[in-house]
């Protein structure tokens, strides 16, 4: 069947996308071709619109091993060992069923990284809703909830950290960023980069059904009211079947058989057959009847744009399809030798003793679309004058009480009790803390993990917010010792087509940019989700940041409880009294205009390195980064943590008191040390021009704030801890 420009344009493509199609090949493509081009060239596989920005981002450093342009980034953690991680966007399927949505984000992402040789060893993840006033808030949460739960739990993966937020720009468009890190040793990494003439190209895993197509498509459009009808776009997961994908690619990858390995992810058997043989600069001959179907009559349209899950590609060695088959049968998976490898450097199916697509690889990657899209510059607002006399009348055991249980700060129990956070045996610190941690299995080391977003920063000024969440990244890593070597990101926007959700973006990755170039801390690996709205209005702009340290001696790892009475606290980092775009200042003064915090960058890596000295050393018993609600809330969560009160000294600082305690000021942590150790403290951090102060000492029972303040553990503990359950049992 030849197609027309209207076909094409309801596959997603541009009306001049589809006539340098047509140029491309000197004719007119067929369907399935044409199926082909609108799963390469939307924005889920091309990246078209952000191509042109992510380059300026730096990827590389002395611990990278693999940057961006594998199935995820690879970073040397020393003695052989390499961690391999990614984190991915599940947006557009999990607000259409978010079971499944979530679930197969989940499954998606593992494969990422086992596909490279590496057993995955813990999953996180950065989830954000609407209103918690929304009618459909609830039912999206406890579906993607039980969605990741029920996809890791069943791999046996821990879950070790996340985030959850609410704002009601997702009212429409719910986000699911799911991240995993997997272990493997540095000779044992596999590449997705096909290599060799006549070798065979062997599917494995699942069967092929009708499922997910058009799911890449999916997620590179906008939602409208006809959102129902695309649950058929989204994929279905079944956990065990990955468990067995898992283990049987892992005896395979033991020997010398594989090339090559890719996961068949977005656009299935399209973009892994294709990215191979352009990464090769070869061609692949496939035919799609030996393709292991569990639906009749599947056309070859069908076959290549489908999005079942649990399904690799590999391209072997030559004489060894018969080891790997054994391997496969015995784990019970389909195994079927499906094409091979040509000079031809085109990519070549057959069906039915027909040759049903020819198309030049080149012409699917390399000559895929790139826009330099228009974009506006967001000027970074006036600074609010908040009068002194506003805090008259305000007390602040209430608003204490009032941002504690906001549902973005407080507990997320209620959540990641539903995720299997221990399996394994090496989980060291669970949720809760700044950082997930896991231990090298049968070493000393340990690597921790966290991802972060900062939506309403980005939302005020881009660049600033951009900086911002890498910061925060940072701080949560170095806050549990962990010495920060590379991230991740998960860049979530509206429409490119859109010149302030452009802006947004090209300022926020330039932020992201600037702050990872500072901090040596490289970006290994991403995903960008656009056209995260509904009709025209767009979410508030939100990369995730998903960040990797390495701790050389887990017993030295930090936590967040205060530990002993009669310890101190003390402050790094000064505090200016920044109130534009806290939690103060939208939940209680009800002004959401306004600068985010500055980013000073100098700072953030002085009193970060200057942290992990203090750590290394054994001077460090308990320690906490200062984000959201500031001072007090760091210190609510320390209390409710350990268990223990503290006693405020009198801030020297000259600001309000209301601001010293809720301003959000960056680059600051809250640290717990001896007494006796204070003068060598002192002496570290003025020695490296770190801005400190004593904040108090740790008591019994009780946070004194002032001489009119008291909150005792056990009620900072109920506005904290049960807002969450409240809310989904209510």
């Amino acid at each position: 069947m030849l197609v027309n420009e209207n076909i094409a344009i309801e596959h997603g493509l541009k009306s001049d996308e589809y006539k340098k199609i047509c140029k491309l090949l000197k004719r007119t493509p067929n369907l399935t071709e044409l199926g082909i081009f609108s799963a390469m060239w939307n924005e889920h596989c091309s990246y078209k619109s952000s191509r042109l920005h992510l380059k300026k981002l730096p990827t590389k450093g002395k611990k990278v091993i693999q940057g961006p342009g594998e199935n995820a980034g690879v970073i040397d953690i020393e003695d052989g060992d390499a961690i391999v991680f990614k984190i991915e966007s599940h947006n557009h399927p999990s607000f259409i069923e978010p079971y499944q949505g979530a679930a197969t984000g989940v499954g998606g992402i593992m494969r990422d990284v086992f596909t490279m040789g590496a057993r995955p060893i813990a999953n996180l993840n950065s989830i954000h809703f609407g209103s918690t006033q929304h009618k459909k808030t609830k039912n999206l949460l406890r579906g993607v909830v039980h969605g990741i739960g029920g996809y890791g739990n069943c791999m046996g993966v821990p879950t070790i950290a996340g985030q959850t937020s609410f704002d009601s720009s997702y009212n429409g468009n719910i986000l699911v960023n799911a991240m995993t890190l997997g272990l493997v040793k540095k000779n044992k990494i596999f590449y997705s980069k096909a290599a060799g003439l006549d070798k065979p190209v062997i599917y494995v895993g699942s069967k092929t059904g009708r499922d997910g197509i058009h799911g890449a498509s999916m997620a590179s459009a906008s939602f409208d009211e006809k959102i129902e009808e695309k649950k058929p776009t989204v994929q279905v997961g079944d956990p065990f079947t990955e468990k067995l994908l898992l283990e049987a690619c892992l005896e395979l990858m033991e020997g010398d058989s594989i090339i090559a390995i890719q996961d068949m992810g977005a656009a299935g058997l399209t973009s892994s057959s294709i990215e191979m043989a352009s990464k090769g600069n070869l061609g692949i001959e496939i035919n799609l009847n030996k393709v292991p179907c569990r639906e009749s009559q599947m056309t070859p349209y069908e076959i290549m744009l489908s999005e079942s899950q649990e399904r690799m590609l590999i391209i072997l060695e030559k004489g060894k399809e018969e080891l790997a088959k054994k391997i496969f049968d015995k784990w019970n998976l389909d195994f079927s030798v499906i094409g091979k490898t040509t000079n031809s450097k085109n990519i070549e199916l057959f069906f039915d003793n027909k040759q049903v697509a020819k198309i030049p690889v080149n012409t699917l990657v390399e000559n895929s679309p790139m826009y330099d899209r228009k974009w506006k510059k967001t000027k970074l607002p006036k600074k609010n004058k908040f009068k002194k006399d506003v805090y008259n009348d305000l007390k602040i055991q209430d608003i204490l009480k009032k941002i504690l249980s906001n549902p973005n700060i407080c507990s997320k129990e209620w959540i990641w009790q539903q995720y299997d956070h221990t399996v394994m045996g090496d989980t060291i610190q669970k949720p809760g803390g700044d950082s997930g941690v896991v231990r090298v299995h049968g070493t000393e080391k340990a690597v921790a993990a966290s991802v972060d977003s900062s939506a309403v920063y980005c939302w005020a000024h881009p660049l600033t917010g951009g900086k911002q969440v890498v910061a925060e990244n940072w701080r949560n890593l170095v806050s549990v010792g962990a010495t920060p070597i590379a991230i991740t990101n998960c860049l979530n926007f509206g429409s490119p087509e859109n010149e302030e959700n452009m802006g947004e973006f090209v300022e926020c990755v330039q932020g992201i940019g600037e702050a990872s170039k500072y901090l040596n801390f490289p970006v290994v690996s991403g995903n960008v989700s656009f056209y995260n709205q509904t009709k025209e209005v767009g979410i508030k702009p939100t990369p995730s940041i998903g960040g990797v340290g390495l701790i050389k001696d887990y017993k030295k790892m930090i936590t967040m409880d205060f530990k002993e009475n009669n310890n101190i606290v003390l402050i790094i980092g000064k505090t200016e009294g920044h109130m534009d775009q806290s939690l103060f200042a939208r939940i209680i003064l009800d002004k959401k205009n306004g600068p985010p915090p500055e980013v000073n960058l100098f700072n953030e890596k002085n009193n970060g390195q200057s942290l992990l000295s203090l750590i290394e050393k054994g001077l460090v018993k308990s320690a906490h980064d200062i984000s959201l609600g500031g001072i007090i809330v760091a210190l609510s969560k320390m209390c409710i943590k350990g268990n223990r009160g503290i006693k405020l000294n009198k801030a020297k600082n000259l600001i309000n008191e209301i601001e010293y305690l809720f301003a959000e000021d960056q680059g600051r942590y809250i640290i717990e040390i001896n007494q006796k150790d204070l003068n060598e403290v002192n002496k570290i951090l003025d020695k490296n021009s770190v801005y400190h102060e004593e904040l108090g000492i740790i008591i019994e029972k009780d946070m004194i704030i002032n001489s009119k303040t008291k909150v005792s553990i056990d009620e900072l503990k109920s506005y904290n801890t049960n807002w969450f359950s409240n809310y989904m049992s209510s």
